[in-house]
Parts: structure tokens; sequence; C-alpha cells
């Protein structure tokens, strides 16, 4: 695992020899000494070589929302962050990756909030090829409406949920059970059943959270290597580095 400065921030790098795939996720400081676990699950069952490229954020909740939500802060200035985040990569970390390592798909996924921004940013941009997000926080107020009125722009996607979360008292995250089902119904029938998977994992939000994430992001490399399969080995269709909506 290489740690470089890119663009001003530190990137956590592993890849394998002939990476057909790059795995990029936001990083949050929580999350660091977890990164070897997660990457070494991912290579011990990937059907095909890949690069990891785990870029660090300094405040999971302000560059991972999309929009402010008092039930996750109320501190000033949470929410919107995600915008930069989604600019950041790609104005600086896609281009610096691919003129590095040329070509491939691009899956974005994460746990919990960054499992969120990937479902968001993927409906921003056409940058993704798929989609890999754990236990995402679907629960914040006003997603269902935006994410109906802005179509999955990846061509397959990966959920999972912990069969505990929603047996909260909390009012507002026990909607995830629902919210999740949701998407995952509306994800089917934007992509095809074949390219979204919900999968419903043991325990609550805060269980083998680095297993789950490598999960998430091993169902996208195993898609890719069946497609690949279908059409007799020949070489994987790369996501572009795209642009957002206006």
């Amino acid at each position: 695992m290489d740690i470089l400065d890119i663009a001003g921030r530190r990137c956590h790098l592993y890849g394998q020899n002939a990476s057909q795939c790059l795995l990029v996720q936001p990083l949050g400081p929580h999350e660091q000494e977890a990164l070897a676990s997660e990457t070494e699950a991912i290579a011990d069952d990937t059907p095909m070589p890949f690069m990891l490229a785990a870029f660090e954020i300094a405040d999971w909740e302000c560059d991972l929302m999309p929009w402010n939500d008092p039930a996750v802060s109320k501190r000033p200035g949470t929410g919107s962050g995600a915008t930069n985040t989604l600019h950041y990569l790609l104005d600086h970390l896609l281009p610096w990756l691919k003129g590095h390592y040329g070509e491939m798909p691009v899956v974005l996924g994460g746990y919990s909030l960054a499992g969120l921004f990937a479902l968001w940013a993927a409906r921003e941009c056409d940058a993704f090829a798929g989609i890999a997000a754990a236990s995402p926080s679907v629960w914040i107020q006003g997603w269902p409406e935006y994410a109906e009125a802005h179509p999955m722009q990846a061509r397959q996607v990966y959920l999972s949920l912990g069969e505990r979360e929603e047996k909260t008292r909390n009012r507002a995250i026990a909607t995830v059970g629902d919210r999740i089902r949701s998407e995952h119904a509306m994800l089917k029938h934007q992509l095809g059943e074949e390219n979204c998977i919900l999968e419903w994992n043991p325990g609550g939000h805060f269980a083998d959270c680095e297993l789950r994430t490598a999960r998430a992001f091993l169902w996208n490399l195993k898609r890719f290597r069946h497609l690949t399969r279908l059409r007799n080995e020949g070489p994987l269709e790369h996501g572009s580095y795209g642009r957002p909506r206006e």
C-alpha cells in the first residue's frame, strides 16, 4: 500500500499487476486502520486484478453529505460538501490515476455516508461503471425525492444493510429499511434485476464494516468478470471520466 499526495489529499493506493478495474473509496479517519483488512479481503477473492485508491477526507459529515440534514449534524456548514468531493474526484484524482495507470472501469464505493455519497455521485455524473454502497445512509431527509428525480448513471449497483439497522429508536434512522428496499426496487427497474443486488448482513450498522465494504467491491468485480466472459473474454468497456450535471 503506497500513500501519495494527489492534489493536496493523502491517497492510499494498492495495485495488482495488469489491473483491469479501479476501486475508489472515500476514507474517513476512523476507517484507516481497517483499510488493510478490507484490501486483503478483496485480494483474497477477486476474480480479476484491480487497483484500489482510497482518498482521505477530513470531515466525514461535511465532505460526504450532498445537503444538510440536522439528524446527521447540527454543526454550521455541514451539508453540500459532497459537491467539492466529487469535483476533486473528477478534476484531480481520476485524471491522475488515468494518466498513470490507463483507462479502466471505475467502481466508487464505501460504507455508511460514503455509500450514500457513491449513490449520489453516480446520479450526478457518468464517471462510474459500478457502485459499491455498503449500509448507505439513504435515511437522510429528501433522499427518496432526489433519487426518483435523478436516474442512476452507473451500469451496476450493490446495496447492503444490516438486519438490525432499521430496529432503532431513532425515527430518522429507522426508515433505512424501507428506504433501502425502495432504492433497490427503483434500481432494478432502471438497470435490470441482474445489475443490482441488495444483500442483508447480520447485525447492526457497526458490525464488520470493512468486510461488508469488501463484499460490495467484490460483487462489482465478479459482475465485471461475468460480463467479460459473456463477451468471449473481450475487453471491458470503461466508463468515461464524466462531468457533473449542471
